[in-house]
């Protein structure tokens, strides 16, 4: 693991998505599948991009960003979830990472508010 702990937990976090969506077979389930790989990737994606901000406002908001995209992540996690898309080990797992990344991603932007004072 590299000194990143927020990196590495949101690579993890989408390759998860990756995977959740490439195993996910129910039928007329693609447009769920498109936005939680679209929103789910972009976490990581965004995350990624924060750690060359220009400023550390264009970091925070970056950092807000991903975060927005955990939250609904969240949501077309819940709802594959309660559409029986996917199975309960499947969305337990993949809740729990994106808690942990927004946990970490909350902490982070109010850290580096704080700094900017």
């Amino acid at each position: 693991m590299s000194e990143n702990k927020l990196l590495d937990l949101s690579f993890e976090f989408a390759v998860a998505i990756v995977n959740l969506v490439d195993g996910v077979t129910a039928p007329k389930s693609s447009y769920m599948t498109d936005q939680l790989a679209r929103a789910g990737t972009s976490v990581g994606a965004n995350i990624h991009e924060a750690q060359y901000a220009q400023s550390k406002k264009d970091f925070v908001s970056k950092l807000g960003i991903a975060l927005k995209e955990s939250n609904e992540t969240s949501y077309w996690l819940k709802l594959m979830y309660e559409t029986n898309r996917i199975d309960t080990a499947t969305y337990q797992y993949a809740e729990k990472l994106c808690g942990n990344i927004r946990r970490l991603l909350i902490a982070s932007c109010k850290t580096a508010k704080e700094s900017e004072k």
